[in-house]
């Protein structure tokens, strides 16, 4: 078990609204992004003598794009629905990680420069001059919430904290306090292509050691190929896939199932990354740069389709945003897009997640699977937020909770589900979501996991659980990093991929 330098949250029968700790995690903050890399971002390193003015510029001008935002900061009337559904909160006791008072460390500001009464009357509607302070609590803070938009769920209004939280990063970057782990990755994945700054003669010599791994295995020649020009398939996928425990084993189970249906598949270098930080700084212009290299990937290579990987805010990317920043998808008209357009294949989803892509050719008898391999696994399923609360799959309601569920239960003879209210629309955070998955949040990480950490406990006691499964890239680090700190074997963690891997029948080549 991994030795924390904090108290780790005592894990109970039910999952208790704590009493309320001023200031719990005032000490907290994430490393900031070097000079290097907010030029690279085009960002300020350093707070200037305008930092103010700055700040004010760049939230009028947020406003003024996202109608969104405004509504939000607006509709507020402190109902309270919001306050004990963060699992910061309820993992920290400290409340600022209450939705509603995060929401309002802008809305204060908010109020005190765009609102008449906030600028006639500020003490009456609680309007705050924007200090350094306040500035320091919105980088704490806005670091402290992983955009997971559960209170979005129980809100009545359906306040957004996401986005709040997306637009406060946004100006603190404009500012010059920019986080180092999201910068940081957002320069390798559009310096070099992927999320790690794996290079290309890395990831080769990845993919062909995971091949021969694969065939000492099964005895069969499964390929995981790159940069192959006129394969149906361009496959997306996270680059932790391509080298962490466990991880691997879920892109191993892809391979498998593209070669057991007989697709011609293929990844590709210059787009060897699913995941987009964009989106967990609110910065649509560097999301879009980041995705574009998905297009250019898919034009290069001449693919039909598009399917994406195990990756939650990947898939919330793909599903919600490429058909706008990329034309994958509907609605874009730059001749790049148009081509792209006559290019794909329009019978199948475009995108299409990997779990809807497996099911349906397990269902239909395309590929054979034998689920009594997994026997020694009694499987329980984690929804990753982004993929529960901001995307679907298939044609039905709810396919996003459905489809990999109907999945596990094809290649799995034992699972359960955990409580309701922690699983679907409601489910718990991982944690380590929205550019929290970094070790200098390690206490915010750890104590954000309690409420996942306290459902799964219970299935376990009540059914002997030893296998979560998900599809999402954080939540498996995520947890493998943090579950061994309440007692859970890091072993426990897994893609659904990976069960279907177990289980997949392969023929063998005479």
């Amino acid at each position: 078990m991994a030795v924390a330098k904090f108290d780790i949250p005592e894990m109970k029968d039910d999952i208790e609204i704590p009493k309320l700790r001023e200031g719990a995690m005032s000490h907290i903050k994430s490393f900031p992004a070097p000079e290097k890399v907010q030029d690279f971002m085009g960002y300020p390193h350093e707070l200037g003598e305008d930092w103010k003015e700055r700040a004010i510029d760049k939230m009028g001008e947020l406003l003024g794009k996202y109608r969104s935002l405004k509504v939000f900061l607006d509709a507020c009337v402190h109902c309270g629905a919001c306050t004990d559904k963060c699992h910061y909160y309820l993992g920290t006791s400290d409340p600022k990680n209450m939705p509603v008072a995060r929401q309002d460390l802008m809305r204060q500001v908010y109020r005190r420069y765009f609102t008449t009464a906030g600028k006639l009357f500020p003490k009456l509607v609680g309007a705050k001059d924007l200090t350094q302070d306040i500035l320091g609590d919105w980088y704490n803070y806005y670091h402290q919430c992983s955009e997971c938009r559960r209170c979005s769920v129980y809100c009545p209004y359906g306040i957004d904290t996401a986005e709040i939280t997306m637009a406060g990063r946004e100006i603190l970057n404009h500012v010059g306090m920019g986080q180092k782990y999201s910068n940081e990755i957002l320069g390798k994945v559009q310096k070099i292509g992927n999320n790690l700054g794996l290079p290309g003669p890395a990831l080769i010599d990845t993919l062909e050691g995971l091949e021969e791994d694969i065939e000492a295995d099964t005895g069969v020649a499964v390929k995981i190929p790159l940069d192959v020009k006129g394969a149906e398939v361009l496959f997306i996928t996270p680059s932790a896939d391509y080298f962490a425990e466990p991880h691997v084993e879920s892109l191993m189970g892809y391979a498998k199932v593209f070669h057991a249906a007989g697709i011609s598949w293929t990844m590709s270098s210059h787009a060897s990354e699913a995941g987009n930080f964009g989106l967990f700084n609110g910065n649509y212009e560097t999301m879009r740069a980041v995705a574009m290299r998905i297009r250019d990937a898919a034009l290069e290579l001449g693919c039909k389709r598009i399917v994406v990987g195990e990756c939650g805010h990947a898939w919330r990317v793909a599903y919600s945003f490429w058909n706008t920043l990329t034309g994958i998808g509907y609605g874009a008209d730059d001749p790049f897009s148009v081509e792209l357009q006559k290019q794909l294949d329009h019978n199948y989803p475009q995108p299409q997640h990997i779990c809807e892509l497996t099911n349906d050719l397990i269902k239909s008898g395309k590929i054979k699977v034998d689920p009594s391999l997994n026997d020694d696994l009694v499987v329980t399923y984690h929804d990753s937020c982004n993929v529960a609360r901001a995307s679907r799959m298939g044609t039905e309601p709810g396919g996003q909770f459905i489809i990999p569920r109907e999945l596990i239960k094809s290649v799995v003879n034992n699972y359960h589900d955990m409580a309701d209210g922690t699983i679907g629309e409601a489910t718990f955070c991982c944690g380590g979501g929205g550019g929290v998955l970094t070790d200098d949040l390690l206490e915010v990480r750890v104590k954000g996991a309690l409420p996942r950490a306290t459902a799964l406990n219970n299935v376990v006691k009540e059914h002997k659980v030893n296998f979560m499964a998900m599809i999402c890239a954080i939540c498996k680090a995520q947890f493998t990093k943090v579950l061994p700190m309440y007692g859970f074997d890091m072993s426990m963690v897994g893609g659904v991929h990976q069960l279907v891997s177990k289980a997949i029948k392969l023929e063998k080549a005479e």
